[in-house]
């Protein structure tokens, strides 16, 4: 099936209710009921995000024993189902303008309302919606849109005031990944190239991840054995994680005015890796899993009783192990190698089927699969050129719609012949 978009809603007395949208290419799992969250993305039938897989099943079936509860605490009660979220920043419990969470019994791990809406061109949207929560002031909602024949979805957050009297808060998503052995893939991060990139340490559980600039623009952090957190206060609107075979990428929005929390963050990376013993001075944290964070941020925003801030970004997954080098709304590409006879070489994976064409001319360079890379060989004097992917539409329609899929990698210095 890849002609439009399947809504399934799985019910059980036992269980709360599982929503699946599904594509042919992305199968998207979500849990109202666990603070509303998206535990499952599964390009082609292989999952893209991590889920603590000892308290839910495949199907997002609670295991014998487990129920789905809201819950408080210290860190070392949290419940950490995994998955993608949306919590306040900035963290913290020195006060009441900090985060006190996770755990936290109505954003994080509360039931949300749910609503689906079905869009002209076969998209579904799913809405899940928080009870106001006492402590921010904030009601959260959450928007999921999946199109056919994309491996991308396009999210929508926004919170709103729901108390009597002003907050401020940042919009704050976190998307856990299965890490990868150290040293392997990792996580890749548009930074400003005419700036220092200056993460900030925000948590040294056991030490911050190391990181690499692998090009002025982009930064690299490995798989590592470390149990902490950066910020990227230069960050400028991509990132990329590669690990198990596939990379899950985000594209957002960048604010260059607006103040951030964290320092500054516009970006941040969490990992983590099992340990014999918790990290007291993290609340009793103890991981068991190798897991990556990606996370993006919106502005810190004051906002008046009803008053809303949102932020918007579009996810895509593809298969595929190559570094990453530029992400757009149609695909990411790995690095460009130089071939003789004044040629290069460079993989693009793609989010959308259709054409890859020259944004100023009409003959395409190649016919691209959502979800899946293709090896190009081209001219060197590609490098550089701007291109779009022209969708492909069912029989009988037309569309004048292109998604961008960013510029030709230029080769860079030492890459030579694969």
């Amino acid at each position: 099936m890849t002609g439009g978009v399947t809504l399934t809603v799985e019910r059980d007395e036992n269980a709360p209710e599982a929503l699946w949208l599904d594509n042919g290419i992305l199968r998207m799992g979500f849990l109202p009921a666990a603070g509303g969250r998206l535990l499952s993305v599964r390009l082609h039938g292989q999952e893209t995000l991590w889920r603590d897989e000892s308290l839910l099943d495949d199907r997002l079936r609670p295991r014998p024993g487990h129920h789905v509860v809201p819950h408080d605490g210290n860190m070392d009660a949290w419940i950490n189902y995994g998955g993608d979220k949306t919590w306040p920043a900035p963290q913290g419990w020195s006060g009441p303008e900090e985060w006190a969470g996770p755990p936290d019994p109505v954003l994080d791990s509360g039931p949300y309302a749910w609503d689906t809406e079905t869009h002209q061109d076969g998209a579904v949207t799913v809405v899940m919606r928080s009870r106001p929560d006492e402590r921010t002031g904030l009601r959260l909602e959450r928007r999921f849109t999946l199109r056919p024949r994309q491996s991308a979805y396009q999210v929508s957050l926004s919170a709103e005031n729901a108390s009597a009297i002003p907050v401020r808060w940042a919009l704050w998503n976190v998307t856990q990944r299965r890490a990868g052995a150290p040293g392997d893939g990792g996580v890749w991060i548009a930074v400003a190239a005419d700036r220092d990139p200056d993460p900030v340490e925000l948590v040294t559980g056991t030490a911050a991840p190391a990181y690499q600039a692998v090009r002025a623009d982009v930064v690299h952090l490995a798989h590592q054995d470390v149990v902490g957190k950066l910020g990227f206060p230069t960050a400028v609107g991509w990132l990329a994680h590669v690990a198990g075979g596939t990379a899950s990428t985000q594209v957002f929005p960048v604010d260059g005015g607006a103040s951030y929390p964290d320092g500054g963050s516009r970006a941040e990376v969490w990992m983590e890796y099992p340990l014999d013993e918790p990290l007291e001075h993290l609340g009793g944290l103890r991981p068991r899993h190798r897991i990556v964070e990606i996370e993006v941020l919106g502005p810190l925003t004051e906002l008046v009783p009803g008053q809303r801030a949102s932020l918007e970004f579009r996810c895509g997954a593809a298969a595929g192990t190559s570094p990453v080098r530029e992400v757009a709304e149609a695909g990411h590409w790995g690095p460009a190698r130089r071939l003789p006879g004044g040629r290069l070489t460079v993989d693009f994976h793609a989010y959308v089927s259709g054409r890859l064409v020259p944004e100023a001319a009409a003959v395409p360079l190649a016919r691209v699969t959502a979800g899946q890379p293709i090896r190009l060989e081209l001219d060197a004097s590609r490098a550089g050129t701007p291109l779009v992917v022209v969708p492909d539409e069912p029989a009988g329609t037309a569309s004048a719609e292109t998604y961008a899929a960013g510029a030709v990698p230029r080769p860079e210095p030492g890459e030579g012949q694969p």
